[in-house]
């Protein structure tokens, strides 16, 4: 359904899910949230985008094809577990904690890289999977315009 209030107001409604699931993403490490979820959410912001605007053009906004997303963040996920290997000969995935030096007491860890690559594999398979349905819709209703009917 791509109406003229969803196309007017969509490029405005992409940015707020978003910026939700950068903020469960960040608050995911320490409390409820993370990756898998801050990247539902922003999923459910491409997705929407869209729906109103078409595949294409929130395959711009994505700027990787989704399946690179994917395998960018399987490799993050992977990579997060090499640093108790190297720095502290601990076993594969045992986290880390680092304090940041901004004068505040934030810890980051591994655990967030990992919460990364989560987050990518999560928007990279939810939007290959719905890009691909509705590509698939469009041709659908492409191919049936002619016909007059609509299902």
């Amino acid at each position: 359904m791509q109406t003229l209030i969803l196309r007017t107001w969509a490029p405005l409604l992409l940015w707020m899910p978003v910026l939700v699931s950068l903020y469960i993403l960040l608050r995911g490490h320490n409390e409820p949230g993370g990756g898998f979820i801050g990247g539902l959410f922003a999923s459910a912001g491409l997705l929407l985008y869209a729906t109103a605007r078409g595949v294409a053009a929130s395959r711009r906004v994505l700027v990787l094809h989704p399946t690179v997303v994917v395998g960018l963040g399987i490799i993050v996920a992977a990579v997060s577990g090499l640093p108790s290997l190297v720095a502290s000969s601990q076993p594969y995935l045992t986290h880390l904690w680092w304090m940041t030096p901004l004068g505040v007491d934030l810890p980051i860890g591994t655990t967030l890289l990992f919460d990364v690559g989560v987050y990518l594999t999560v928007v990279g398979m939810s939007c290959a999977i719905f890009f691909g349905l509705l590509s698939w819709q469009a041709d659908i209703d492409g191919g049936q315009s002619g016909s007059g009917e609509r299902s």
